[in-house]
């Protein structure tokens, strides 16, 4: 069996099975991806098999390069640096995806090409700009993806779509062959489903620092900075910080003023202009053909004076001043990446406003020039909660090392009724239960409803004539996932369920015993499909 091009099937099939196709704006044919993948040499390769999805202001050599506006399109002869180093280590690129338009906005709404629902909720926004690849990383469709982060567009959608959007430090990554928002302050950011995955990616696109060893001390900001957050964040916040704390961490509260002060003059100041630089030419030739709120952003920066242009980085250079000494006693601050989770209809309501909120922790990163990290801190409301490590230049992979050392977490992977939504998830949930990623297994099971109460599917591995079945990975603490495994009944029970990027993960199986006479809905292609259809 070749798994890279096994891996590019099942990626072709996921994408069949979520129907989304507003996370694309140019998908590969797959038979394209298959050859690539079938001429693959393993040894080497780093990341071989691995599929990717690369944000639409990225050069993909063969496929247009839109940046979210087809009129601005062109298409280029080679790859990006960045998109050359990750086929060099055996990745393989399954298309471009979708964003805001010229990389301006957190939304994920404001591209022709349809606004990116988010992966866990449709009704509310993925975040933005690079709303495409993080849902095509949070569906399990890419192992990972490349966005572009000037004020948080590679960390909020991480954080609503509850996967990993690491942000190195500015010029770690090449920006050459990527459409500029901010030239200045751009980087390639890079998301995956775990901080072990991106952290070793970075590894193989760049050289970063080396990793901390030893106690962390994590600063973290008191109460009354956080400013106003979602319903239950503060809450989840707070507990983020018990377990790192419980893990080992040093916890000590940093005054994140300047971290605030400069967030509001990436779009309140003098900054904007370089995006005219960028592309106001464009816009002011062709407005009809752009996005109106993306228009309305960028071309206020043509009436910026010079003069504001220079007392703002005199004011910037006294705030990265204070934002490194706050940083210099701690190895990270901890913030939540974002301050609330709108819908799509809020935004639409309220597009500018609702969107200047999402950027408060997020927008001063690049303008001090720092490292930074999303990760997943739990739910709430049943949607992802995720906080933001921030540190110094080239603190990449220091801040990956302590991204992991929160309490130790056993993933597990369900396909029925603990399934979000269903009636068993408060068996994880009420024991410390993440959800992780919404995966398939292998090609290599059946699927079939048991005649249980509540209704529940049993999961048998098969040595031929085997489908892959839509699936969820989850997370537990120790303690919690011992608890819930130890009541789970027959015919059900815990073992090694391999997925269809080629990993193995305990998760639920069945006795095949107990599927004689059941109804067999492998052809359904998962559980939800099934109750659905009932």
């Amino acid at each position: 069996m070749n798994v890279a091009v096994e891996r590019v099937r099942a990626a072709y099939r996921r994408i069949e099975q979520v129907d989304r196709p507003e996370i694309w704006i140019d998908l590969r044919p797959e038979a394209d991806v298959v050859a690539e993948a079938a001429a693959l040499e393993e040894r080497g390769s780093p990341l071989y098999g691995k599929v990717v999805a690369v944000k639409g202001n990225i050069d993909v050599a063969g496929l247009p390069t839109t940046a979210g506006c087809p009129a601005y399109a062109s298409k280029p002869e080679a790859d990006a640096p960045v998109v050359a180093r990750l086929r060099a280590a055996g990745a393989l690129v399954l298309g471009t995806t979708n964003l805001d338009q010229f990389a301006t906005g957190l939304v994920g709404t404001r591209s022709p090409y349809g606004a990116v629902r988010n992966a866990v909720d449709p009704a509310y926004v993925s975040g933005g700009s690079s709303s495409g690849s993080a849902v095509a990383v949070a569906l399990g469709i890419a192992d990972l993806a490349l966005g572009t982060d000037t004020a948080g567009s590679g960390r909020v959608p991480a954080a609503f779509n509850g996967i990993v959007g690491l942000k190195p430090t500015p010029g770690l990554l090449p920006t050459e062959g990527v459409v500029p928002a901010c030239a200045s302050i751009d980087c390639v950011s890079l998301f995956a489903r775990t901080v072990e995955e991106a952290a070793f990616a970075l590894t193989c696109l760049a050289e970063p620092a080396q990793v901390h060893t030893g106690r962390f001390r994590l600063g973290v900001p008191s109460p009354d900075q956080l400013g106003p957050l979602a319903p239950g964040w503060a809450e989840a916040f707070a507990a983020a910080i018990e377990d790192y704390a419980a893990a080992g961490a040093e916890v000590t509260t940093v005054d994140i003023s300047a971290f605030l002060d400069a967030a509001r003059l990436l779009y309140g100041g003098a900054f904007v202009a370089e995006r005219y630089t960028a592309v106001g030419e464009f816009l002011d030739a062709h407005p009809d053909d752009c996005d109106p709120v993306v228009h309305g952003i960028i071309t206020a920066g043509r009436e910026i004076r010079a003069h504001q242009l220079f007392a703002d980085q005199a004011a910037l250079a006294g705030l990265r001043a204070e934002a490194v000494a706050a940083l210099a006693g701690v190895d990270a601050l901890l913030v939540p990446t974002t301050t609330e989770h709108p819908t799509i209809a809020e935004v639409a309501a309220d597009p500018v406003a609702v969107n200047a909120r999402l950027g408060r922790f997020t927008n001063s990163t690049n303008l001090f020039g720092l490292s930074a990290l999303a990760v997943p801190a739990g739910t709430v409301d049943g949607r992802p909660f995720g906080v933001m490590l921030v540190g110094a230049p080239h603190d990449d992979l220091k801040l990956a090392a302590l991204a992991e050392l929160r309490a130790e977490r056993i993933p597990i992977v369900v396909v029925g009724a603990h399934l979000r939504g269903q009636p068993l998830n408060h068996e994880l949930t009420s024991r410390g239960g993440r959800f992780v990623a919404a995966v398939s297994t292998a090609a290599s099971y059946r699927l079939f409803a048991l005649d249980t109460v509540p209704p529940k599917p049993g999961l048998v591995r098969v040595s031929d004539g085997g489908v892959s079945i839509a699936a969820e990975v989850w997370e537990l603490p120790v303690r919690g996932f011992g608890e819930f495994v130890s009541k789970i009944p027959a015919p059900l029970a815990i073992g090694k369920v391999v997925l269809a990027d080629g990993s193995s993960v305990s998760g639920f199986l069945c006795e095949p015993a107990a599927t004689e006479g059941a109804e067999d809905i492998s052809a359904k292609g998962g559980w939800l499909a099934h109750v659905g259809a009932r």
